[in-house]
């Protein structure tokens, strides 16, 4: 462990590494929507079998996750021996696809649940864990699957019920990153292209915790309502934690808030005095194509914003596309017995701050 002290603690909210953290690879997997979608020839793989070659939904995601990974993991030419701990999570009760499938890698697990935000979560206790010397390289991962998911929450695939079009569709994927002290040297890059080849890396810099927000809404099938607010209120906090504005940021993304979603929060951030549309962007929107394939809103899921992050978001900050970037997952915190029980349904984020950095020669 260094010396120096890991992070500097910034505001209400937030901290500043000052040991450096390092997405040493990542890897994305996802199912066959996703891959007809706009982003379809960046992900790692696609299977075309939505059950992953198991016998029931919550397995495939299981599989799917494990599958991440795995990739993750050669890319960075590690073994799971040489990871320290994991932190991952998913949608389902008692996080059961992480718990069946990358917990059966043999690596000390930390289960988490954050719903959409998982990623956010996941990211930010591994890069407080590497800036303090807890470990040398630490895995970080979420899933969601669009049946397990529907199963978990709404109603039965085959009883065909009709979606508002305020509704998103739940992605089917799954992304991983491992997080390391050091970056990934030249050699690294040259034998496993953890990210791309290229003259760049990715560090996380910052981050932000989100708190809860609760405005009220009940509505489970306009998740961007229910957690547009949280979005806002971690990205004005951020802003004011970190002294910054907009125009310190390349670009800001957020988890799956989809269409309803982001126009809430502009509008929220508007009323703070915030203008952030001109490099905005929200992966549930990025993820699938609103003109040809019949999402409604959007995509949403853990999976959703992992998937994005590990297939499009951070290749392109490793080849210098941004300089610096807001990276805001997204979750709205509900679950069957809250929700049958009438309980309202309260939305959190997470900001992690992500910069494209020189890879050492």
């Amino acid at each position: 462990m260094n010396k120096q002290t890991p992070a500097r603690l910034t505001g209400s909210a937030s901290m500043l590494f000052q040991n450096p953290v390092y997405i040493t690879s990542c890897a994305s997997v996802v199912g066959k929507k996703e891959g007809e979608g706009p982003l379809g020839d960046k992900f790692d793989l696609i299977c075309e079998d939505p059950m992953f070659g198991e016998d029931t939904w919550e397995a495939a995601e299981s599989t799917m996750q494990k599958e991440a990974a795995s990739l993750a993991l050669g890319k960075a030419g590690l073994t799971t021996g040489d990871i320290r701990m994991t932190f991952a999570g998913d949608l389902l009760a008692q996080t059961t696809a992480s718990s069946f499938g990358i917990a059966g890698m043999g690596i000390p697990f930390y289960g988490l649940f954050g719903a959409c935000s998982t990623m956010g979560e996941s990211l930010s206790l591994g890069a407080m864990s590497i800036a303090a010397g807890y470990g040398e390289h630490i895995l970080c991962a979420t899933s969601s699957h669009f049946a397990s998911a529907e199963k978990e929450f709404r109603f039965p695939l085959a009883y065909g019920n009709q979606r508002p079009l305020s509704a998103t569709w739940t992605v089917t994927g799954s992304g991983a990153c491992v997080l390391s002290g050091t970056p990934p040297t030249q050699e690294i890059f040259q034998k496993t292209e953890p990210l791309l080849v290229s003259d760049g890396c990715v560090q996380i810099t910052g981050l932000t915790t989100g708190k809860l927000v609760d405005y009220g809404l009940k509505d489970s099938l306009n998740m961007g309502g229910c957690m547009a607010p949280a979005a806002c209120d971690t990205i004005y906090q951020n802003f004011c934690d970190f002294n910054r504005t907009p125009n310190d940021y390349d670009a800001i993304f957020t988890g799956d808030l989809g269409a309803v979603g982001k126009r809430i929060l502009l509008d929220l951030l508007a009323e703070k005095g915030y203008d952030i549309e001109s490099i905005y962007q929200d992966c549930g929107l990025l993820i699938f194509d609103g003109e040809t394939q019949d999402t409604h809103s959007g995509g949403s899921g853990c999976g959703c914003s992992a998937s994005v992050l590990t297939a499009y978001i951070l290749p392109e900050l490793a080849k210098g596309t941004w300089n610096r970037i807001l990276f805001v997952p997204t979750g709205a915190l509900l679950s069957k017995t809250s929700f049958n029980e009438g309980d309202s349904i309260p939305g959190i984020a997470h900001a992690v701050v992500l910069e494209h950095t020189p890879i050492p020669s």
